[in-house]
């Protein structure tokens, strides 16, 4: 089990279904939110501040990304998430979980190291089994 995930998904009712779906699995003891990119680059901001004055707070050890989504896209996450500035969470791995799986997507998210699988929408409890044995043997 882990102890934190984060989900970034603009859709109410995915952000639901995620949570359902985790919390019957016992997946993750606690599941952050956030609604586009932006929003989530601003929740690692606040862990780095919050660290920074002693405040300590947990990391999510994994992040579910959606690519499409108003104010900042799953993309311009990771272009950002994958700069110096946020250097300190590059060990964090995310899986994409898109509607739609366009093989030139998954080709492009290879590119990013952090990002360990490429999954079709709605998350279910086999998604999360199989999700459990890779990161398992995932360095």
């Amino acid at each position: 089990m882990l102890d934190k995930i984060l989900c970034i998904d603009d859709d109410p009712i995915t952000l639901m279904l995620c949570k359902m779906v985790i919390k019957k699995t016992s997946f993750s003891n606690e599941i952050d939110t956030a609604r586009n990119g932006e929003e989530a680059l601003d929740y690692f901001k606040t862990i780095k501040q919050s660290n920074s004055e002693g405040k300590l707070k947990t990391l999510p050890q994994l992040i579910f990304l959606d690519l499409n989504m108003p104010v900042m896209g799953g993309w311009e996450f990771l272009d950002s998430f994958s700069t110096i500035e946020y250097s300190d969470y590059n060990h964090i791995k995310v899986i994409i979980l898109s509607s739609t799986i366009d093989p030139a997507d998954i080709e492009k998210s290879k590119k990013y190291s952090m990002v360990i699988d490429f999954l079709s929408k709605p998350i279910s409890i086999e998604m999360l089994e199989y999700i459990k044995n890779k990161t398992n043997n995932t360095p």
